[in-house]
């Protein structure tokens, strides 16, 4: 039996299994289906990871490559090129892999660290032909960073959420001609900074409000029909451009990998597709948590470290003090602006100084003021200058507010009207 096992070997099941390691557990196992350790940041080559957790601009490489190394320096065991089949709700853990066949482990404690897989073609039903030249931006970023293959010379991108932003620039300095990027919000997915370093940068046009509504093509992609929305997103005809390209990378969204999750019996969020998780990670299964992507889709690896270093924390504790009583809970609501928070639930008798609580907004806000309330009351209230939904807040809430709370707290934003 395994203290714990944390599945997925990413960014986040690294972060969890050295927390764990430090926090005094022994017997880990990681499990993950790929041939190497580090998940999606092996193919994110850019820089602009690890300005918050390491203080320097790193490659996604580089990032993993030093949790990797710090991982070496425990008695952590690693499974590759293992595939996790079934988590049950008893923590057995079954898997098959190319050496050990088909296992079944049992765990004091299971960390759910599995990433997250990019929307399709098929979940936003594009119209037009089916010919080759259709990718997901992740596809084609690794076909370009590990595979060496260039997916196409003449493209245009729908979706700017970030990963669609750095291919529009590594296509470009790749030699292809990036002739647009599409977005049917009125507002950018991705983060600021990529809108400036990948579209400005380099002169390639968003049109915001837009999207694509044919693609022609018979064996391979002609051409793409970029059309302008209403506020219901619904095209207005006599808007139609046509774009000659060979290429579409699509950057529509990233769904967390919760198959594993449902099939538990964990409670889900219809909000952010996780799993409902309480101010330490912990899953509505006792002993099982869950962190970074899997969770709820972030913008920074850095975030993801954090958050899944303190799920791997949670785990040693758990696994130490055998479990607990159930405490007093906080349901944690989104109110007016806000898509959703994480955690869920806080146990305040469980913080120890404060709780960081996340979450996106629904609109792009000036000058706002971010407001929690318990009822009637208000007990924090927070300044921003800009909230955008493609930039994930972040709130802390000290221990002395939660204790001030009713059964929930809420979370809303109010915007400043100027003088």
């Amino acid at each position: 039996m395994y203290d714990l096992i944390v599945i997925g070997g990413g960014p986040a099941g690294l972060a969890a299994a050295c927390a764990a390691w430090e926090g005094g557990l022994r017997s880990i196992l990681i499990v993950e289906r790929d041939q190497e350790l580090g998940g999606i940041l092996n193919q994110c080559i850019h820089n602009g990871f690890g300005l918050h957790y390491f203080k320097e601009e790193l490659t996604g490489p580089e990032y993993a490559g030093r949790f990797i190394r710090m991982l070496s320096d425990t008695g952590v065991e690693v499974r590759l090129d293992t595939m996790v089949l079934e988590v049950t709700a008893d923590r057995q853990v079954h898997m098959v892999g190319k050496t050990t066949g088909y296992r079944v482990e049992q765990a004091r404690s299971i960390v759910l660290a599995m990433g997250c897989r990019e929307r399709t073609r098929g979940a936003i039903g594009i119209p037009g032909t089916r010919p080759a030249g259709v990718f997901t931006a992740g596809a084609a970023q690794r076909y370009v960073n590990m595979e060496g293959w260039m997916p196409g010379n003449r493209v245009v991108i729908l979706g700017s959420g970030d990963i669609g932003l750095i291919m529009a620039r590594r296509m470009t300095l790749e030699g292809a001609k990036v002739l647009a990027c599409v977005e049917v919000m009125p507002y950018s997915g991705g983060l600021n900074r990529n809108i400036v370093q990948c579209l400005h940068d380099y002169d390639i046009p968003l049109y915001l409000s837009h999207t694509v509504t044919d693609i022609r093509g018979k064996d391979r992609v002609e051409q793409v029909v970029v059309s302008q929305v209403d506020e219901r997103r619904n095209p207005i005809p006599g808007t139609e451009m046509v774009f000659d390209c060979d290429t579409l990378l699509l950057s529509v969204g990233l769904i967390p990998e919760n198959e594993l999750t449902r099939q538990a019996g964990v409670e889900m969020d219809r909000r952010t597709n996780g799993a409902v998780v309480y101010e330490n990670m912990e899953t509505s299964i006792p002993g099982v948590f869950a962190c970074g992507n899997v969770c709820h889709v972030h913008d920074l690896v850095d975030f993801v470290t954090a958050e899944s270093q303190r799920a791997g924390a949670a785990a040693a504790r758990y696994v130490a003090q055998n479990g607990d009583a159930p405490q007093r809970v906080l349901q944690v609501r989104n109110g007016d602006g806000v898509t959703y928070t994480v955690p869920q639930r806080i146990r305040p008798d469980r913080v120890e100084k404060r709780c960081d609580l996340f979450f996106r907004v629904n609109r792009i806000c000036g000058d706002s003021e971010i407001l929690v309330t318990s009822g009637d009351t208000q007990i924090a209230r927070f300044k921003r200058e800009h909230l955008a939904p493609g930039e994930m807040e972040n709130i802390t809430l000290p221990r002395v507010l939660l204790d001030k709370a009713r059964d929930e707290i809420t979370v809303s934003i109010r915007e400043v009207e100027q003088a």
